[in-house]
């Protein structure tokens, strides 16, 4: 008897998981091996535990009656899949610098550090490489372009911290397209060295942006996209807060990106990181992280469209390391207190970042009933108020000064989700990819071999 069939008749076959599925289902979109890939999009969902992978899919599939892209990629058997490691050379639990370094360099480096290995070594970061091929480079991302993931893709220093100095490391390098937030360390006013870096990129050239119009309207090959102070909005609250309307999502950054960097004849690089899905799990902040997943979702759908049509596009998936592993649990009502999301119109960051130590529970309560359509009650509103009492303004900026455990507490009875903690995890994460190059994917793969990977899927090595 064939294996085939055998499964089949024990019943096995039909209920193979979604990855075994993938495996055995057809590639008819399969590339040529021989085929190089003229454009490279790397796309993270910084922090995505396969929890938030799954949630985000579930969410879609009840409220929208359609597959998350990044799941439909695997029922349609049209990516290469695997697993990845992502351990730092001084942790197995690694952060976003080390990983993105892992990527960017092809290195294992101590956590904090960007393509500075333990030696002091320095390899060339991979943009910098395509950028010397004649391709144009570009990243994208929820968080301040500064941040540890885009600076992974693109520069050498010692620490993720400085970001002042990242800024000006960009400027030196004239990256085609940078979008995201973190204006603070580009601005004159806010920047220590006073430096006004913002008239420096349109010295160079720039088109500088700070506005979703003034996005809209930027023709220019190179684009600074500069669109909040230090991060951009939570999905959820740019959809719902009349404040944020002029702010971009990612799709749209996404979108002029690639029109813009897909002028080059010889081909483009493009970074584009959901930053936002890691600080809505340092924060237990579930509005936050379903609808900032689901935006890079959205995200999947549409590059994936243009990878196809184009079709000398490679396009690589995954996330950098898991965040507080959360995941919808068992229980009578799970399915409702789950979906109760979908009548959401804001973060738990969005309340919480907007109340202060003069806000009566009162108030507090209201506003839980107006954006997040649930009864909180007298007790809980006091309690997490009380710790607004020794904050200043200063540390009310600080999230992590903030009663989001509080709030999270409870609302894990309210949604049945619940959370290992507020911290990355050292777990295994989901990588595919699609395009020339994609068959590179190994089942299960380290993760500074995507750096020679996508190197070789280029003809660069």
């Amino acid at each position: 008897m064939k294996r085939r069939d055998f499964l089949h008749k024990a019943g096995l076959l039909s209920a193979l998981p979604i990855a075994s599925a993938s495996l055995i289902a057809a590639t008819p979109s399969a590339p040529n091996k021989k085929q190089k890939a003229k454009n490279i999009i790397f796309m993270v969902s910084d922090g995505m535990s396969t929890g938030t992978l799954t949630m985000a899919h579930l969410f879609r599939k009840k409220t929208e009656r359609k597959n998350s892209a990044w799941i439909d990629l695997y029922l349609q058997g049209k990516v290469t899949r695997g697993i990845m490691e992502t351990s730092s050379a001084d942790s197995m639990v690694t952060d976003s610098a080390a990983a993105s370094s892992a990527w960017g360099g092809g290195m294992k480096v101590n956590n904090n550090s960007l393509n500075v290995g333990p030696n002091g070594q320095k390899p060339d970061p991979i943009w910098q490489k395509f950028k010397a091929a004649g391709k144009s480079a570009g990243c994208v991302t929820t968080v301040p372009i500064t941040h540890a993931t885009p600076a992974g893709f693109l520069i050498n220093t010692p620490s993720r911290k400085n970001q002042e100095l990242i800024a000006e490391l960009y400027l030196e390098q004239e990256f085609d397209v940078l979008m995201g937030g973190g204006n603070q360390y580009f601005a004159a006013q806010s920047r220590a060295d006073q430096k006004d870096l913002i008239t420096n990129f349109r010295d160079r050239g720039y088109q500088v942006a700070s506005t979703k119009q003034e996005l809209n309207e930027a023709s220019g090959e190179k684009i600074l996209g500069l669109f909040a102070e230090d991060a951009l909005p939570y999905a959820i609250d740019r959809s719902h807060q009349s404040h944020y309307q002029n702010c971009p999502s990612l799709l749209e950054m996404t979108h002029k990106a690639i029109e813009r960097l897909s002028k080059n004849e010889q081909g483009f690089v493009l970074q584009i990181e959901a930053g936002k899905v890691d600080w809505a799990a340092h924060g237990n902040d579930l509005p936050g992280l379903i609808y900032d997943q689901i935006e890079f979702d959205k995200c999947i759908e549409s590059v994936c469209s243009f990878a196809e049509k184009d079709g000398e596009t490679l396009v690589i998936i995954t996330t950098d390391h898991g965040n507080s592993n959360p995941g919808l649990l068992y229980g009578a009502k799970s399915d409702e207190g789950f979906l109760q999301l979908k009548s959401y119109k804001s973060s738990n960051a969005e309340i919480l970042s907007t109340i202060n130590k003069d806000t009566s529970p009162s108030t507090l309560i209201q506003k839980f009933k107006d954006q997040q359509n649930w009864e909180c009650s007298p007790k809980l509103a006091e309690a997490l108020l009380d710790q607004y009492g020794s904050l200043s303004e200063a540390d009310i900026r600080n999230y992590r000064n903030l009663p989001f455990f509080k709030l999270s507490a409870h609302q894990e009875k309210l949604h049945h989700v619940g959370w290992i903690g507020n911290e990355h995890s050292a777990d295994f994460v989901e990588l595919c990819a699609f395009g020339p190059g994609s068959e590179k994917i190994q089942a299960f793969q380290r993760n500074i071999e995507l750096y020679e990977l996508m190197l070789e899927a280029a003809g660069l090595i």
